[in-house]
């Protein structure tokens, strides 16, 4: 899946398969991890944030189901 860079203190890259819901995000800490079932507007959403760490702590760390990957 190929992410885009993300301007955060602690994700580095996001990636999105709409076709199967499910977000990739990159930590600055090297972990990668994917969230099933999130909409293309969550996933929007995120990408334009002001603050995109604290848009995933508040509306997706805990309500998406996460796979660690890496």
């Amino acid at each position: 899946m190929d992410r885009k860079k993300i301007n955060s203190s602690n994700i580095r890259s996001a990636g999105y398969d709409a076709r199967n819901r499910v977000l990739e995000i990159e930590f600055s800490n090297g972990g990668i991890y994917q969230y099933s079932g999130v909409s293309e507007e969550v996933h929007r959403r995120l990408m334009n944030a002001l603050s995109p760490g604290s848009y995933f702590h508040d509306n997706i760390e805990e309500s998406f189901t996460a796979r660690r990957i890496r």
